[in-house]
This record gives structure tokens, sequence and C-alpha cells, in this order.
């Protein structure tokens, strides 16, 4: 396995440990996931010098996959973030990849380019880990009415370019940001970058890509720019819009100073502190980033995994694994977060049957140990030896 700073790294490690598979590790610090020459040959004297069932890494890694490709070793990956742009490269297409996607509208698109050994899988939790914590650590000091634990992406690229945009481009994304930051369950951004848009982009916006790249302005300014700046408005908006009406309190490592009303606590340790504000949260805010087209991303999973009381934007996928005003609470629109945050912050008996339904739901179905069930049983499948 190829360690890195992946939250669900040591979840998905300790699972395939369960199983009973031996697990080595590799470590490099990467400057660029397409080419690094040093790591490719790190890689590789580990793969010659052992005979290995597979490698595994948590997203995909050209790089990898190349030296994978050169030795027919069976590489396996697991996304956890969407797009990858790191997937936008011509070693997709490797017969020695095995590539799971949590998001299924990113398996359609990859399955349309042609990519044959690609499936999807959702993300999970943990739940006996969280158990353990919860049974040894007090989450009265996490104790909030509502709260968010995440970035506001503030140091988003948009910001940096913005200036340098002509008039035109710069009202245009401004008009398509309003209209994106509040639409939840699909996306109107790539419409809108019509080639016209992106011909006119072109002289503000500087491409650069790897050998072997096929990503393309769209794709990179949709996601690395727009993407995180419109994410930044949702959680802002938001959060100081709930804020009006109830205490909200916010765990980041983000610049908070425009969020007027909302108590800062600073960041907080995913392993061993993030759990307790779940756990202490009579409410739990989920914004998606929009990047993340129809998938959940691991902070809904996390959430129910703690017993927590879920308030999340809709997102497509939803529907597929959990019961609406059952197991979550969704909203469409900030006013909906709002109107919605009040009704179950004062109906603390609804409140609590709904997560105790999701926390039953995902322990019951949606764990780490049944996901690598259902991988292990794709890799049967292209001849891998399972345990």
């Amino acid at each position: 396995m190829y360690r890195w700073k992946a939250y669900n790294y040591r979840d998905i490690k300790a699972a395939f440990m369960a199983k009973g598979y031996e697990v080595d590790e590799v470590w490099q610090h990467l400057d660029s996931y397409d080419v690094a020459p040093d790591f490719a040959e790190k890689v590789s004297d580990a793969l010659r010098a052992q005979k290995y069932d597979f490698v595994f890494t948590v997203n995909y890694f050209p790089v990898i996959a190349g030296v994978c490709h050169d030795l027919s070793v069976p590489y396996v990956s697991w996304s956890c973030d969407n797009p990858l742009i790191a997937m936008h490269h011509e070693s997709v297409f490797y017969d020695t990849n095995i590539i799971f996607t949590f998001d299924q509208t990113n398996y359609r698109e990859f399955k349309e380019m042609g990519v044959k050994n690609i499936h999807y899988l959702p993300l999970c939790v943990d739940t006996k880990r969280i158990d353990a914590l919860l049974s040894a650590r007090d989450a009265t000091p996490y104790k909030n009415v509502a709260s968010f634990v995440g970035s506001l992406y503030e140091r988003n690229s948009y910001d940096r370019i913005e200036h340098r945009l002509s008039d035109h481009l710069r009202g245009y994304f401004e008009a398509v940001m309003e209209i994106q930051s509040d639409l939840y369950g699909s996306s109107v951004v790539e419409e809108a970058l019509t080639a016209d848009i992106l011909a006119e982009l072109s002289e503000y916006f500087t491409l650069e890509k790897s050998p072997g790249s096929f990503s393309d302005l769209g794709l990179i300014f949709s996601t690395t720019t727009l993407g995180y700046k419109i994410a930044q408005i949702e959680r802002m908006r938001g959060l100081n819009m709930l804020s009006k009406k109830m205490p909200v309190t916010i765990y980041t490592g983000s610049d908070t100073s425009e969020l007027f009303n909302v108590t800062y606590r600073g960041s907080v340790d995913y392993w061993e502190e993030m759990p307790l504000v779940f756990c202490g949260s009579d409410i739990n805010l989920n914004f998606t980033i929009p990047n993340i087209k129809s998938g959940l991303p691991l902070r809904i999973w996390d959430v129910l995994g703690c017993g927590g009381f879920l308030l999340t934007n809709f997102q497509a996928e939803t529907p597929m694994y959990f019961s609406e005003g059952e197991d979550l609470v969704s909203f469409y629109s900030r006013e909906d977060m709002v109107e919605k945050a009040l009704y179950y912050a004062s109906h603390d008996e609804k409140r609590r049957r709904i997560a105790a339904s999701g926390r039953k739901k995902v322990e019951k179905h949606h764990t780490y140990e049944a996901r690598i069930n259902e991988m292990l049983d794709v890799l049967k499948g292209y001849g891998i030896h399972i345990f």
C-alpha cells in the first residue's frame, strides 16, 4: 500500500489485515502523481524483491499504475475524491488496473471513455473503531447545538486569478457560481463552460499538463478553480444564515473572519476528536463540495457511524442507501437547511430516532469489512488470490 494523507487509509489497511493479508507500506512525498522517477524506482524495487497479490492505493496514481503495468502486477485503487485529475491520464486504460470509485457519475464517465476495469464502490465507516473511542472518551466538551467540521476553501485559486479576468468572464462566472451555490443534486458548471467561454478563458488561464494527461481546460477550471470557490460560497453563506437563528460551531483550520456569529473551535483530529464532535452535536451539517457529482462524501458516513444526527445537502446517491427522514435529513436550499435545523433542534425525540436509525443502517450494511469483502469478490474475477 502507498501510504499518504487520505483519512480512510488506516481503516482500509486494518480491514485488509483483518482478512488475513500482510500489508507492506511504501511512502514518499510526491510533487507529481504522474512523473516521479525516484518513487517509481522505489516501488519497482519492492515489487521485484517480493511477490505481492496486488498493490493498493486510496485514489489513483499514474506513476504507480505505470510501474505495476511494466511488472504485470495488479494495481487496485479506490477513490475518495472526485474528480481525480490524476485519473484523466492515458495509464487509466492499462489492463493491470482495477479501479474502484465512490461516485457513480464518475464511474459512468470513465466507463463511457472505454475504461474496462472500473467499478463502483461507495465509501463507508468503521463503527467498531468509533465505538471503542466513544466508550473511552467524554464527548461533553464537544457539545454543540449545530456544528460543521471541514474546510471553508477560502484559499481557492479563483480568488487569485479573478482580478486578471475580463469584465465579461468575471460577471459570467459570478452568475454561474451564484446559481450553483444554492443548487443541490445537480450541476450547471460544466454546461456553462461553453467552447466560446473556454476560448476566452484560455487567454487568462494557463493549463499545465503532465505527459500522458488528457485533462482539459474545462475539467481543470470547473473543479480546481470554480468548484472550490463554489464550496466556499455555499459553506460561508449557509453557516452565516443558520447562525442568525441558532448557535453554530465550526471546527476548521480555515480563516473564519467572515463568519460573523459562528463559534470557532479550531481544527480537530480525524481519529481522536472528530467522532466526539459528531456524537456531541445535536445537528451535524454536511456541505458536499460540488466536485462530487452524485456520490456520498466520507463525512456523511462518519457522522452516521458516530450515531450523530445528519443534516446534509441532497446528493443523487443518498436514496440508494438511506431513507429520507428516517436515517438522515436532506436540505435542498439554504432556507430549507435553516428551517429543518430549527425544527429538529427543538424535536429531540425525532432527531435521536433518526440518528439511531442511521447508525444502525451503516453498522449493518456499510462498514469497511463489508466494502472490502465486496472489493475482494470483484478481484476474484480478475484471478487475484483472495484469502
